[in-house]
């Protein structure tokens, strides 16, 4: 008991901050790839350090020759096999060591997408817009149609008529602008979402695995709004809840009065059967004199 009382000789401010360094690093690696097919890599590649180590340990010459041999090689193997992971962890140590904050600045027009998600939410027409953020996506802007056009509700609401040429495929905005339409992005690898959701949801989720852009989603079928980001999806979103989000993704501020609120079956029904019992009532005898006299 004396021993576990006396003060640590070998154990300084410096080594406690190395090991809370090394924790992070790893509690942050295990985070980023939970979730995806890089945990299950992981775990392959586990097990081959721990058939290494055994073969060392049990005096396994063939077996400690062939992984020696092939050893060399595992660093280039598990940097293309991790190439979108280690993507991502740079771009993330990147945004927090520049600590940008150009977005907060830019009076950006970004309450004409949640107007056009609201009009194809009540049509039930399918779209897919992207918000590019920090991360280029000029590779993806170049697999569609170059449109380079101010965003407006009425163009996004061109854009995805059933009917229209560029109907298919995502309209990628950058800050102000629609950059393109009809294009083509990474569809997402999680297995799980792929026996759940559609090509345009695993579409929406795959751009925000890859980069750190936004996907606002509306459902075809249901009307549906949803909201990607970060690999992640939030499905069952409202048009406040989607103005809200995309206020908080883009740290600004949307007042709540710029962006319409949908009004309900019931309303709809009571305003238009007081509007009928109103023109359905009997005018007064001298109103209906004097418009004899003028007409």
């Amino acid at each position: 008991m004396t021993q576990l009382s006396a003060p640590w000789p070998h154990v300084s401010v410096i080594s406690v901050i190395d090991i809370v360094l090394v924790a992070i690093i790893i509690y942050e690696f295990l985070a980023l790839i939970k979730g995806t097919r890089a945990a299950l890599m992981l775990v392959g590649a586990a097990g081959l350090a721990l058939a290494f180590y055994v073969s060392r340990l049990g005096d396994l010459t063939t077996l400690n020759w062939l992984i020696g041999t092939l050893l060399p090689y595992t660093v280039f193997a598990l940097i293309v096999v991790f190439a979108a992971e280690i993507r991502q962890a740079l771009a993330r140590l990147g945004r927090t060591l520049t600590l940008s904050r150009s977005l907060a600045s830019e009076a950006d027009a970004y309450d004409d997408i949640v107007l056009a998600a609201n009009l194809f939410c009540q049509n039930q027409t399918g779209a897919l817009m992207v918000i590019e953020r920090e991360i280029g996506l000029r590779t993806y802007i170049e697999s569609g149609v170059p449109l380079d056009a101010q965003i407006s509700y009425d163009l996004l609401a061109t854009i995805f008529r059933p009917s229209a040429p560029l109907h298919d495929g995502a309209v990628i905005v950058q800050k102000d602008r629609i950059a393109a339409a009809a294009c083509f992005l990474p569809l997402s690898m999680n297995p799980v979402l792929s026996t759940q959701l559609g090509t345009r949801h695993r579409a929406g989720i795959g751009i925000t695995e890859e980069t750190d852009a936004i996907a606002v989603i509306v459902s075809e079928e249901t009307g549906s709004i949803s909201l990607a980001v970060a690999g992640k999806i939030e499905r069952d979103l409202t048009v406040d809840q989607l103005r809200d989000r995309l206020g908080e993704l883009l740290r600004r501020y949307v007042p709540p009065s710029t962006l319409p609120t949908p009004i309900s079956n019931v309303e709809a029904l009571e305003a238009s059967e007081s509007e009928t019992s109103r023109t359905s009532m009997p005018q007064p005898e001298d109103s209906r004199v004097n418009q004899g006299t003028d007409g």
